[in-house]
């Protein structure tokens, strides 16, 4: 079973990823809106990411024989200006998403739930990569600066995500 306070907070985790998954379909619907389709399916399969991401909390809840406590999901932001200006959005709120999973380490090492950290550790790992993935894009598009047709082929780029 559990520790109660890390059952919480591992509901709430469910709430953080299902907020990421709205937060990046909203970015994708924002970047059909201006025409740039493979920013829009990067973001969609981001969306996609954090679904699963939730449903692992999920799941480890049911497994450990916690109850799964759903709460209701905040709207997300839907307009940027630039491209830039929504990756930096999106940069940011994985930097705040790997901020809640080292307090949800340090909680399960303080309760010494072994299960919870082991669990958390693949999270961990995720973070790294998802970082370095938005810093990446918003890198290339300090790069693009004010360039039409490099944020056209960084689009074409986008868009063969899968």
């Amino acid at each position: 079973m559990m520790d109660r306070k890390v059952l919480d907070e591992f509901n709430a985790q469910i709430n953080e990823e299902a907020f990421s998954a709205y937060l990046y379909l909203a970015m994708a619907a924002w970047f059909e809106s201006v025409n740039l389709p493979g920013f829009a399916k990067w973001m969609r399969v981001q969306s996609q990411e954090e679904t699963a991401h939730a449903m692992k909390f999920f799941s480890f809840i049911v497994e450990r024989g916690g109850k799964v406590a759903l709460k209701a999901i905040a709207q997300p932001t839907a307009k940027w200006k630039t491209p830039l200006e929504a990756f930096k959005a999106a940069l940011a709120h994985e930097e705040h998403i790997t901020a809640r999973i080292g307090t949800l380490m340090d909680l399960s090492i303080a309760v010494k739930d072994h299960a919870s950290a082991s669990f958390l550790k693949w999270f961990v790992d995720e973070q790294v990569e998802e970082e370095a993935h938005a810093d990446s894009i918003v890198q290339k598009l300090v790069l693009a600066g004010d360039s039409t047709g490099a944020l056209f082929m960084l689009d074409r780029e986008l868009g063969a995500r899968s």
